[in-house]
């Protein structure tokens, strides 16, 4: 069975010299993450844990987490990476569901260690807390490990491992923005194949170098991680997530050649940097996932960055990562699509009975191929629900073309009931987006006595701009019918997202028509169209 491990140790054994990853200006070859994460997986057999045990990590974007989450690999556990600003009931809620046997904290998660006692006096896990310090030698890694709570519980010997747990290598918990998290269970198998596909359409080489600015516990940048180590790649690693100029900084000192990021990214670099000043020479390709990239700033980052090549692609964490990419060269005959089915994985568009729609007619995106999840970690339900015979039942509903190219139309769960009507939360987005002045739009159902549910539209600034709302309604009024107006507009300051940059709709839902979002000083602007 062929893991990620052997993926990066191949590359490690042939380049051991070459730099592996660049964290805070500091270079670590693939022989440092090597022995390090043989150090760790070692520690891991003498921590008294065994193949198939989850091991949590609690770490940003750092050389630890890298090394660590190789190690746990190469010892045939199962890593769980969770964000480092979780909540503590949800974590408590998260650890309780995947029981794991340890966990590794880093500084910026030491607070959790309170946290983590309780839970072991309550249900007995984890076993062991680690404090991962700042090596200046990953050989030493294991030596710079300090033990909150080294106490270990005796325990019978297992008897044989079931299949499933020698298969799985990770667990990605979802980010919950509808519900309780679900742990999405990948096996080895999973992760290679998705890996292989991504490598195979962005050409990537050992030449290449990544600014990874998306977490690693998000299957997106779970993804930069596993590509760019399998191919002998560099990660160069940046943690200002606001400051973005400084983000741009990092790019041109490090000459990197791609840079991923979702949606509300490339918004952030759009509005909120000097991008337009700066000369990304050595730059040679974008990526984005985890929504759809707006037209317009698709055409704004080409007229700035008319070199990289950009790749808009689509995914689940169920699918590892990656499903589909609309290649650089259909952007332009395809725009709004998210492309076909990246290589081995086959996309179709079926009703709820399980047929293929013809084209042009909506239906769900249902998925196939070697990277579908083994499963919802404890939870058989919720994995028959999307796990069908015909395949992952995504909850995306789209329409595809002749040539089999897909456009998403909504999902599901964000379909607006409003009367007899089924209203899309995109298409009112749209026209909304198309105003100059809007650098973000949400709009989701709010509740209403009549109807059931009408369109509330919530809208973000570009830049130093004034939304006028009375224009964004006399917009829509130009393009959509009355059923489907925004009922109100409210201009917002941000929208609320996960840390993977996911839109909170569920949040946007619970506000009444007086909601209070912060805007700064100001009050946020609402128009009532009633």
């Amino acid at each position: 069975m062929k893991t990620i491990w052997d993926l990066f140790e191949l590359q490690a054994i042939r380049s051991p010299e070459s730099i592996a990853v660049c964290d805070q200006g500091v270079n670590y070859t693939y022989r440092d993450l090597r022995e390090g994460a043989i150090a760790f997986a070692a520690w891991l057999e003498r921590a008294q844990t065994e193949p198939g045990d989850r091991i949590t990590l609690l770490l940003p974007n750092c050389v630890q987490y890298v090394t660590c989450y190789l190690g746990i690999l190469k010892a045939g556990r199962v890593a769980v990476a969770l964000n480092t600003e979780i909540g503590h009931e949800e974590l408590e809620t998260i650890l309780d569901d995947c029981r794991p046997t340890v966990v590794v904290l880093g500084d910026k998660s030491a607070s959790f260690a309170e946290t983590l006692r309780r839970l072991r006096e309550r249900i007995q896990v984890p076993r062991k807390v680690l404090h991962v310090a700042e090596p200046s030698d990953l050989r030493a890694l294991v030596g710079l490990q300090r033990a909150i709570d080294t106490d270990v519980i005796d325990r019978d010997t297992p008897t044989a491992l079931p299949k499933k747990l020698r298969e799985l290598a990770q667990i990605i918990y979802t980010s919950g923005t509808t519900g309780r998290p679900k742990g999405v269970m990948l096996s080895h198998k999973n992760l290679v194949s998705n890996c292989e596909s991504i490598v195979q359409y962005l050409s990537l080489k050992p030449s290449d170098s990544v600014l990874a600015v998306l977490p690693f516990f998000y299957s997106y940048g779970n993804s930069l991680l596993i590509t760019h180590l399998a191919v002998g790649g560099r990660l160069v690693l940046a943690n200002e997530f606001v400051f973005w100029n400084r983000v741009l900084d990092v790019m041109e000192q490090q000459r990197v050649t791609g840079f991923a990021g979702v949606p509300s990214t490339f918004a952030m670099l759009l509005f909120r940097s000097d991008l337009s000043r700066r000369r990304l020479v050595h730059l040679r390709y974008l990526t984005c996932a985890g929504g759809g990239l707006l037209p317009s700033h698709v055409e704004r980052l080409r007229e700035l960055l008319p070199d990289p090549e950009l790749f808009l692609m689509y995914g689940q964490t169920e699918a590892t990562a990656r499903l589909s990419v609309l290649m650089p060269r259909d952007i332009d005959r395809k725009a709004g699509s998210i492309g076909r089915g990246i290589p081995g994985v086959t996309l179709r568009v079926l009703d709820d009975a399980g047929r293929s729609v013809p084209p042009h007619e909506v239906g769900e995106i249902v998925a196939r191929g070697p990277n579908l999840m083994m499963g919802y970690w404890n939870d058989p339900e919720g994995t028959r629900h999307v796990l069908r015979p015909e395949g992952l039942r995504t909850g995306d509903l789209a329409y595809g073309d002749e040539d089999g190219y897909l456009y998403i139309v909504g999902r599901k769960s964000d379909m607006i009931k409003s009367g007899s009507y089924r209203i899309s939360p995109h298409e009112i987005e749209d026209i909304i987006l198309r105003h100059e002045d809007v650098a973000e739009a949400a709009v989701v159902g709010q509740p209403d006595e009549i109807w059931g549910e009408v369109p509330v539209a919530f809208v973000v600034p570009a830049g130093d701009s004034t939304v006028d709302a009375d224009a964004l309604l006399e917009r829509c009024r130009r393009t959509l019918p009355r059923y489907k107006l925004p009922k109100r507009i409210h201009v917002i300051e941000s929208l609320p997202r996960t840390a993977s940059g996911k839109i909170r709709r569920s949040e946007l839902r619970k506000l009444g028509c007086e909601a209070v979002l912060p805007r700064s000083a100001a009050e946020p602007q609402i128009l009532d169209v009633s």
